[in-house]
């Protein structure tokens, strides 16, 4: 019997298509069973990306409302973005929240590492928590500015319920903090 843990063989790969953003990655693969299949992945940057959950207080998060191109909607969550080349995912978490809410953070937690969609999109990211806020701006990408809105996390369930905070990334990096809190 095969082991049920090895990895398919790559036995060919081809970069398909290209945009500003992604590129699309068609592999051959041989299954330790013998089977053949094509696969299509997006391809990462291979530098990851940071989620920054950061508390003004004890009892408040601050969350961004930004425009969303791939639902053609603003929606509600966390500071989030890109690791820069040559840079630690603690130094881009800290970036990102002075970029996107004008505050530096003392006190960094790593929480965990999510993946999004790991079937198709090798992109990971590190879902960090914020405390000992201070204030400090940094010019960022964003086209226009962010809206900050401040939420009790003791109001977590009314958050959970908002039309406009749907990104499982968030939802899941809420849920850490909050259960990291409780205990």
């Amino acid at each position: 019997m095969a082991d049920k843990n090895q990895l398919p063989i790559i036995t060919n790969r081809r970069q398909v298509a290209k945009s500003a953003l992604f590129g699309i990655e068609q592999i051959d693969l041989t299954f330790n069973n013998g089977e053949q299949r094509q696969y299509e992945r997006m391809m990462g940057s291979g530098r990851g990306a940071v989620m920054i959950v950061p508390m003004i207080d004890d009892e408040t998060l601050l969350l961004v409302r930004e425009y969303c191109a791939g639902t053609h909607s603003y929606l509600l969550g966390f500071p989030k973005g890109l690791i820069d080349q040559g840079e630690l995912a603690e130094q881009a978490a800290n970036r990102e929240l002075q970029e996107e809410i004008g505050y530096g953070s003392e006190q960094l937690l790593r929480m965990t590492e999510l993946m999004m969609a790991p079937a198709f999109f090798d992109a990971k990211m590190t879902i960090f928590l914020a405390k000992q806020l201070y204030s400090s701006k940094l010019e960022g990408d964003e086209p226009e500015p962010l809206e900050v809105v401040y939420w009790p996390i003791k109001d977590y369930k009314e958050l959970l319920q908002q039309t406009d905070f749907t990104e499982a990334r968030s939802i899941a990096a809420l849920m850490l903090v909050r259960d990291l809190l409780e205990n």
